[in-house]
């Protein structure tokens, strides 16, 4: 069997960064990781609202970590994804709004949104942001392909894979968040 693919995706998450808004700096993988669970963790203990959000593939992604901060991290976290809210938003204010409408009647100081986008261009995730800074929230990106995409700067913390392959860049989005969910449930226990 040819391994390539998996080599390649090892080779990217090697090579993916994470940084903080403060310093700008790129952090080592497992510096960044601790930045990422401190982040979530101060959320938590807040007990802030969580959003997580991001079109097709980032979608199954941010409704799967919906679920698994909610019951696994022991976390408030609110889906944006029921789909009467959204084919409301999209067709009242338009697909770029399907976020940031609801985001701006429910989203307060403190809570964490979560924009997992591969491309880091969608007007829908970027207006999300926007919207979540205004109201006094915190923001945290999962991107890729090109190194300047819209959103890769926009948070408080970024993650950017360097890679143009969509299965490449959401599988490590999904890996870390998996790993920051894991290594909160493993710190805190699971509340079931």
């Amino acid at each position: 069997m040819d391994n390539k693919y998996i080599a390649e995706l090892i080779e990217k998450l090697e090579h993916t960064e994470i940084k903080d808004r403060i310093t700008g700096k790129c952090l080592s993988y497992d510096d960044g990781i601790r930045l990422l669970v401190d982040t979530f963790t101060h959320h938590k203990k807040r007990g802030s609202q969580l959003f997580f959000i991001g079109n097709g593939g980032s979608s199954a992604i941010a409704s799967h970590m919906t679920a698994d901060f909610m019951k696994n991290g022991g976390m408030n976290t609110y889906s944006l994804y029921d789909n009467a809210v959204t084919t409301c938003m999209g067709n009242d204010y338009g697909y770029e709004y399907i976020f940031s409408r609801p985001m701006d009647f429910l989203a307060r100081e403190g809570d964490l949104l979560v924009a997992i986008s591969s491309s880091g261009n969608s007007a829908n995730i970027v207006n999300a942001i926007e919207t979540a800074r205004c109201k006094g929230a915190a923001v945290v990106t999962f991107t890729g392909f090109e190194p300047d995409n819209r959103i890769r700067q926009m948070g408080d913390a970024n993650v950017y894979v360097p890679c143009r392959k969509y299965g490449i860049v959401e599988s490590i989005h999904n890996l870390i968040l998996q790993q920051i969910v894991d290594v909160i449930m493993e710190r805190d226990g699971v509340r079931i």
